[in-house]
């Protein structure tokens, strides 16, 4: 049992691996249908097929609600319109071909506390060499890459409720050999 607890842990815990950090001081450029901007407040709304690229992050959805504070850090809500999804994929640390990637039908980025949070069918994924090494579902999902801190809600609203919905969290093999020592 402290095995599984112990791999679960390592799971968590890899799945929270940090962002491509070069990616912040890249330039963001937005690709849309229509746009409509507030200089007052440094507010953008984006609509019809919303593209975002920043360095190796992508972010994807119907409508976007950007904000750019003083100093310059931005903050992104994403929406998909109904029966579409709101997606986001970016490079991490550590090696030439490290990803994650998600979906949800909003997604919320707060780049100067970096904090993603992902409400309603959210999914989570992190590639290794375009193989899946893990991967979490749920009504929400919150990543802290600060803390490189996860978690997982029951709940679209961030919190736990009583008959709300399930998690799914997959842990793929780390080898793709069988133990040494092991009899067939």
């Amino acid at each position: 049992m402290k095995k599984i607890l112990a791999a679960t842990f390592l799971t968590l815990a890899s799945l929270t691996a940090t962002a491509e950090r070069a990616d912040s001081l890249k330039q963001a450029v937005i690709n849309f249908d229509t746009l409509d901007v507030d200089e007052v407040t440094q507010t953008r709304i984006l609509t019809g097929n919303v593209v975002l690229t920043r360095g190796t992050l992508v972010l994807k959805s119907d409508r976007a609600l950007v904000k750019e504070t003083p100093e310059g850090y931005m903050s992104v809500t994403l929406t998909a319109n109904n029966g579409k999804l709101a997606t986001f994929r970016q490079k991490r640390d550590g090696g030439p071909d490290l990803w994650v990637e998600g979906q949800a039908q909003r997604i919320e980025y707060d780049e100067r506390a970096e904090l993603v949070k992902l409400f309603t069918t959210a999914e989570v994924r992190e590639l290794e060499n375009g193989r899946m090494t893990n991967e979490i579902k749920g009504p929400f999902i919150s990543y802290d890459n600060r803390r490189e801190v996860a978690q997982v809600r029951n709940d679209p609203s961030g919190k736990s409720t009583v008959g709300g919905g399930r998690g799914t969290l997959i842990i793929a093999p780390r080898r793709t050999t069988p133990a040494e020592g092991a009899k067939q």
